[in-house]
């Protein structure tokens, strides 16, 4: 039996994701920490260079990137369940996981989740001014998904990796004063989200 070991932080959106594919597909795995608030120590850092998380050791081969996971994942153990059949579908389906990545993660989870939620619980004071400015370009990305997204998953009947990436962003900014502002002009995703956030995989890697 192939061993899957996941390395990163249970709190982790990425890790997250990843992990709702191995609960999807019944995948058993063991789930090692990594505390992302230090720097990385050699051992890791020899697994993933950059010391990002999570990182995927298939049967001591090592694999990172949450992208490049995923899409391994979803071909071994999830007979492509996860992906559309259709080459737009496919495509729609990188674009929602690269707007995630490339202008939805950093603003989302990186300063007004870390603001509102990391540093008070620190006994900090957020930075109003770091958030007032990330709030904007969480909207716009949020917008950007909701334009390509369809329904009743963002790319129609079936769950796709773009949903297991956007559900675990959506998870925190749920829980900040921010949500409602970011989340104005989106209805679709606002169903879409009151739907997926009882699913039991998400339910599963969020307990």
């Amino acid at each position: 039996m192939t061993q899957y070991t996941l390395y990163g932080p249970a709190l982790s959106t990425y890790v997250r994701t990843v992990r709702m594919i191995l609960a999807e597909t019944n995948t058993p795995y063991d789930l090692k920490a990594v505390d992302i608030f230090s720097d990385r120590d050699p051992e890791y850092l020899a697994k993933h260079p950059f010391g990002k998380v999570p990182t995927l050791e298939v049967d001591g081969e090592t694999l990172y990137e949450t992208c490049a996971i995923v899409e391994y994942l979803d071909t071994v153990v999830g007979n492509r369940a996860f992906t559309p059949a259709d080459p737009m579908g496919q495509a729609h389906m990188r674009q929602i996981m690269a707007i995630v990545d490339s202008y939805l993660y950093a603003p989302a989870i990186g300063v007004i989740t870390i603001q509102r939620l990391i540093v008070p619980s620190q006994g900090g004071q957020a930075d109003e001014a770091a958030v007032a400015d990330a709030t904007p370009k969480v909207k716009t990305a949020l917008e950007a998904i909701e334009a390509i997204a369809s329904s009743p998953y963002l790319l129609g009947p079936t769950i796709t990796l773009a949903d297991f990436y956007l559900m675990p962003v959506m998870l925190y900014l749920s829980k900040t004063p921010e949500f409602a502002a970011v989340t104005s002009e989106i209805p679709q995703l606002n169903a879409w989200w009151a739907s997926v956030s009882h699913r039991p995989s998400f339910l599963e890697v969020i307990s």
